[in-house]
């Protein structure tokens, strides 16, 4: 059994992962003699005609280009021993991390032409390392890295016999014929590669992913050099080839060179380098270039003096042994040249193996690590890879055919239908503002789309009749207020979810909405459901699953579970997310000198024709303060405007609706950046303004958090979104809260910026002449915190307000709230009930609405609350 399973789970990813490893397998051996074919092609570059005289020195060169090309900033100069071979010069170059390497002729310091070839080899790397798509290509590759391991260990189980001969291991049967000789050249030549391919997976994912980078780290006894990981492995911009020629002396501290002259928190070390005159450079290159050799006392084949970038004596400098283990095998030095010492110098050759293999990845993964013979018998084990693709494929086709002639020897001409008597969903959804019900359509769409029956309903709909007579149920539940049932589901939470039934017969799954803003009650509704079920013993499906904030990665989470349990086909219907732009026209503080927070009056006009009803909300995306921005770019070394290819705009742009609090591994390039940038959650308000009024208004007050920083909606609203900025908006319906379509009485309750909600409502009613409205309102003091005062006065007035209670909680020595007003007007509450009036309560969940309930329960009764939640009279707006 064992082996069946391993056998189908080889042939499964083979032909799911094999073109892409064939492709990796022939770009990485092209790949792999990259530097041999470059100098090939370029003999004019990197060869010169020898003359009759030394080799410029370091500040020669360096003086020669002060003079004639005074605009570059060089990071770098190489020397080679050779005296046929180029010298080079690293300049710093815009969007190239590594900057650009310049080969000049050693005698002259003419520059030679420029390197021909390294575009394609770019575009090989890029092909190798993430199919030339970018993060998704990342992970495509590595997720076929690891599964190249599991064919290597999965093949050797699989072809184990049962007597070993090295002849029966090893050695191809041409006399075979058909299926036995494809699986006979499948499964030797895959032992012939099994050791090289087991070397090239395990180090091609040190690119991959940071785990298992941390890993090798670990398993190798080697300190992960931290500092370093946003320049190792990464892939260079701006057209420069990542792996230099080991004479360019292309350092891991030019590299940081680099990095300085392109980081905007560095400035002070630009004015360092700045101090540093020309005439100290000059003393520093020559001491250096002089004394050096002597000092080191061993040959090489190049030399790297990197410009010096402080004031302090000291420069660093890099050479390649004059006969190297490999490419990257360099000796690091730093010199005094006042006082003619060494004071550093670290040697490749005393490295302790293990330190050897993790500073020297790429060598060890191409192969010239371990010599020039295993690198070439490397190289042919990558170009052997498309040979498993095609002879996999091959085996697999022929079993198959054989599969349905079987089948149809046995069915001979009967059709596949599908079952009749598939069991019906039951699909119950508990929603406060509107999106667990549009996630349970969503999910009903998806199983009759797999041809599967079902029915949806909201729980207080649902009888424990229903339930008992089901087979199959979704809960898809929000959690509402401080860890409540949403209103319309309270009913059913109190007599539901009390009883006593056996449901064993019962499978389920719950999929539980809320916000990890709020920790103590995250998801608790759909917790309380899923723990009923599990004390009748119903059988769950899989897990219970939780959705932050609509976050579609919860989303596709639970679509997947269901799949899987199912074993449907089910296609992922996303919630409809599309921002609309709109205008931000106007911008004013409602509160001046108020013991409150900020409250603003925001305006947002939009040329589209977009309506929304009384109660809706509106749903922005908030952004980024150019300050946070500009904190961010300085805490990862990240240049101002710097240009994000994958998303064509500079990078300031680009991060504006991202999550900048998110913790960040070293990245390799800026789409490994955004990889793991995930957008900021958006921000819910309550419309205040009807759409006859021809603007949308919500009224917002600002949130700080511990640190004084303003909230992510508030800030952008109040304060960083400049006045006529655009802003990514959209409504969403909230029916619990639309106004009721006749004239019946209302009662509208809130406080603070809740008085939004209410306005909508009010508007409404004003619009149609319906005069039985009640407006209990509450705030701190009159004299700063009466919103709108001259519009409700108004009102009044005209007599739309039949009854106005204020409740400013300071005006006074004992503090009043809007719930105090409901105890002393109680027999006017209960005769406006019993006329059939509808109560909103709109704002602050903590206190406020919590309260107003405490009241309406003492006053109405449970039962009463109770039925006026059933019959839609109590609908509240709460946050």
């Amino acid at each position: 059994m064992v082996k069946k399973i391993f056998f189908q789970l080889h042939w499964f990813l083979g032909i799911s992962a094999g073109l892409i490893l064939a492709l990796m397998g022939v770009t990485g051996a092209i790949y792999s003699y990259e530097q041999q074919i470059l100098k090939w092609m370029n003999q004019d570059s990197y060869v010169v005609h020898i003359e009759n005289k030394p080799k410029l020195t370091p500040a020669q060169i360096f003086q020669h280009f002060q003079e004639n090309t005074p605009e570059y900033k060089i990071n770098s100069i190489t020397i080679a021993h050779d005296a046929s071979a180029s010298s080079s010069v690293n300049i710093v170059k815009e969007g190239a991390r590594r900057g650009k390497n310049i080969m000049i002729n050693p005698y002259s310091a003419e520059i030679l032409p420029e390197i021909k070839g390294q575009e394609f080899f770019q575009f090989i790397q890029q092909l190798h390392r993430n199919l030339t798509i970018g993060p998704v290509g990342k992970q495509i590759t590595g997720a076929c890295a690891l599964i190249l391991i599991f064919f290597v260990l999965s093949g050797l189980y699989l072809r184990w016999p049962k007597k070993h001969t090295i002849k029966q291991w090893l050695a191809i049967k041409p006399q075979l014929k058909g299926r036995n000789f494809l699986w006979d050249l499948h499964a030797v030549v895959g032992t012939w590669v099994i050791i090289f391919y087991l070397i090239l997976a395990c180090t091609g994912l040190y690119w991959s992913y940071d785990w298992w980078r941390s890993g090798m780290f670990k398993v190798l006894g080697v300190e992960r050099p931290q500092a370093q990981m946003q320049i190792t492995g990464s892939i260079p911009k701006g057209g420069q080839n990542e792996h230099k020629p080991e004479h360019q002396g292309n350092t891991e501290r030019t590299q940081k060179v680099n990095s300085e002259h392109s980081a905007p928190e560095n400035h002070d070390k630009k004015r360092e380098n700045k101090e540093l005159s020309v005439e100290t450079i000059h003393i520093a290159l020559n001491q250096s270039w002089s004394n050096f050799n002597e000092k080191i006392g061993r040959d090489y084949s190049s030399l790297t003096f990197n410009i010096p970038k402080k004031n302090n004596n000291e420069i660093e400098l890099s050479f390649v042994d004059a006969t190297p283990q490999h490419e990257r095998a360099r000796n690091k030095a730093i010199y005094n040249y006042q006082t003619s010492e060494v004071t550093t110098l670290e040697l490749y050759e005393d490295k302790k193996l293990n330190e050897k293999i993790m500073s020297s990845m790429l060598p060890v993964h191409r192969g010239s690590f371990f010599g020039p013979v295993y690198q070439f018998f490397a190289m042919l084990a990558s170009l052997a890879m498309p040979l498993f693709f095609v002879t996999g494929w091959m085996l697999y086709l022929k079993r198959r055919k054989q599969k349905k002639l079987t089948l149809a020897a046995k069915n001979s001409v009967s059709n596949i239908s599908i079952d009749p008597n598939a069991k019906p969903w039951l699909i119950a959804y508990a929603t406060q503002t509107g999106v667990s019900e549009q996630l349970a359509w969503n999910t009903a769409t998806s199983l009759q789309e797999a041809h599967q029956p079902t029915t949806v309903k909201p729980v207080q709909d649902l009888t424990l009749d229903d339930i008992q007579q089901a087979e199959q149920i979704l809960f898809i539940a929000s959690t509402y207020g401080t860890g409540e049932a949403p209103d319309l589901a309270n009913v059913f939470a109190k007599k539901i979810l009390s009883t006593q039934v056996d449901l064993s017969h019962l499978e389920y799954a719950v999929l539980a909405l809320g916000s990890q803003e709020y920790p103590e009650s995250y998801c608790s509704f759909g917790h309380q459901i899923d723990q009923w079920l599990q004390a009748n013993h119903a059988k769950s499906l899989f897990n219970l699953i939780e959705v932050d904030n609509a976050n579609p990665k919860d989303i596709q989470a639970w679509n997947d579970a269901l799949a899987k349990a199912t074993h449907l086909d089910l296609q992922a219907k996303k919630l409809d997310k599309t921002f609309d732009t709109w205008i931000l026209s106007k911008r004013t503080l409602l509160n001046p000198n108020s013991l409150g927070a900020p409250a603003f009056n925001i305006e947002l006009t939009t040329p589209l024709d977009i309506v929304w009803e009384a109660g809706d909300i509106a749903e922005i995306q908030p952004g980024n303060s150019a300050e946070r921005i500009k904190n961010f770019l300085k805490q990862y070394q990240i240049a101002e405007n710097t240009f994000v290819e994958h998303l064509g705009v500079n990078i300031q742009t680009a991060l504006w609706d991202k999550n900048l609090s998110t913790e960040i591994e070293p990245f390799a390039n800026m789409e490994h950046l955004f990889e793991q940038l995930s957008d900021l959650p958006s921000r819910e308000y309550s419309i205040a303004s009807i759409p006859s009024q021809q603007v949308l208004r919500l009224v917002v007050r600002q949130q700080s958090d511990a640190n004084g920083e303003l909230g992510l909606g508030s800030g952008w609203l109040t304060q960083y979104a400049p006045l006529n900025a655009h802003i990514a908006l959209r409504i969403r319906k909230n029916e619990s809260f639309h106004l009721i379509n006749d004239n019946r009485p209302i009662i509208c309750i809130g406080n603070g910026t809740g008085i939004a909600g209410l306005l909508s409502l009010l508007q409404t009613r004003v619009r149609h002449n319906y005069e039985q409205n009640w407006l209990i309102f509450g705030e701190r003091q009159q004299a700063h915190d009466f919103f709108f005062q001259e519009t409700i006065e108004v009102w009044q007035r005209m007599g739309m307000l039949k009854k106005l209670d204020l409740a400013f909680s300071r005006d006074q020595a004992e503090k009043i709230y809007v719930h105090h007003k409901l105890t002393h007007n109680a027999d006017e509450l209960k005769a406006w009930i019993a006329n059939g009036a509808v109560i909103y309560v709109c704002g602050s969940i903590q206190g406020m609405a919590s309260d107003v309930d405490q009241a309406l329960n003492d006053i109405l009764g449970t039962s009463t609350v109770d039925q006026l939640r059933q019959e839609g009279r109590y609908k509240r707006d709460v946050y």
